[in-house]
């Protein structure tokens, strides 16, 4: 079969074949029909991920067809248009992953490839409304995004939320999240168009975080005094901005991040977290009950991951070094076994 195989660090993958997996005990073969880009993927290359083992095919998002089964799986999975959750062994603790927790696509091969093979207990019908393009998207960045806003964030209707980073595919699906539950909801992007962009999804309104003053100006836009702090903020970038999180924060306000792209946080005044009792939390990926959350979720309200480009597998090296440069609103995504 062809895949994409990353052989060695700081080196573009591979469109080369590989040998085809086959379904044992307990798995299913799936025919990928789509395969959705990380960050974490351009980071194994990068060899910025903890331990990192190589050769591997890449890509942890996945959807497509189920064409064998491994002795003892249910024999209905046959033929179903499935996607996967791509993350294995959360373990028996809800409020963290225990010591065999990984993420599919390094250490075990990923979905950048004709077929996977993966335990059947990771396979989820995929939503009739999605195309495979559109439900490859979702596993990684739906599942973090829901954990971050519904678990982490204790999200509530009435809350008025604030999303930082607006165009990536973790802070687009939150955006979708909140407002299809009713929230007021504000953003954040480095660039105005992805701004605009963001409105027409149900936006409120937001600021470029590139102008100095962004904070004050944000304030001034969502109105004076506590109706223009926000309940809950969701955020990607950590870093020396976060002190400005705190400050538009309301007082009972939950912070919320699950990365760091702008490096370790800083000149945090502990009397601002402290006198306005603020929780501020970190996050990654979910629970396999979340997972079904999610998709009872997407289902119900019918939100369709925003996919930004869709390239041939055997362009997945350029695809990789666009999103690479941060210039994508939504998911980038590869179509495979056409």
């Amino acid at each position: 079969m062809k895949a994409i195989v990353q052989t060695e660090l700081h080196q573009p993958a591979r469109h080369t074949e590989a040998e085809k997996p086959v379904a044992g005990p307990g798995e299913v073969l799936v025919s990928l029909k789509a395969a959705a880009l990380n960050h974490r993927d351009v980071f194994i290359q990068q060899g910025l991920y903890p331990r990192i083992q190589l050769p591997v095919i890449l890509g942890s998002d996945g959807a497509g067809v189920v064409t064998d089964l491994g002795e003892g799986v249910e024999a209905g999975w046959l033929g179903q248009s499935v996607l996967i959750n791509c993350a294995l062994n959360w373990g028996n603790n809800p409020a963290f992953y225990g010591p065999d927790f990984r993420i599919l696509g390094m250490p075990q091969n990923g979905t950048f490839a004709e077929f996977l093979q993966i335990e059947a207990k990771y396979l989820h019908l995929k939503p009739h409304h999605l195309t495979f393009e559109q439900a490859a998207a979702l596993p990684l960045a739906g599942l973090t995004a829901w954990r971050a806003l519904m678990t982490r964030g204790a999200f509530q209707p009435t809350d008025k939320v604030l999303i930082t980073g607006i165009g990536g595919g973790v802070a687009l699906m939150a955006l979708q999240m909140a407002v299809a539950a009713g929230a007021e909801v504000w953003v954040t992007s480095g660039s105005d168009e992805k701004l605009q962009r963001a409105s027409t999804l149900g936006a409120h309104g937001g600021v470029n975080y590139r102008e100095a003053d962004w904070a004050r100006k944000l304030m001034t836009q969502t109105g004076s005094g506590k109706s223009g702090y926000f309940n809950l903020i969701i955020d990607s970038a950590a870093g020396p901005g976060f002190v400005q999180l705190i400050d538009v924060a309301a007082p009972g306000g939950r912070i919320i991040f699950y990365g760091g792209t702008t490096g370790n946080i800083t000149d945090v005044a502990p009397s601002k977290v402290f006198f306005k009792q603020l929780t501020i939390c970190g996050t990654t990926m979910g629970t396999e009950q979340e997972f079904a959350d999610l998709l009872h979720f997407v289902t119900e309200k019918q939100l369709v991951p925003v996919v930004d480009a869709v390239f041939p597998l055997a362009e997945a090296e350029q695809a990789l070094r666009y999103l690479e440069t941060s210039q994508q609103f939504g998911k980038i995504i590869l179509k495979i076994n056409a």
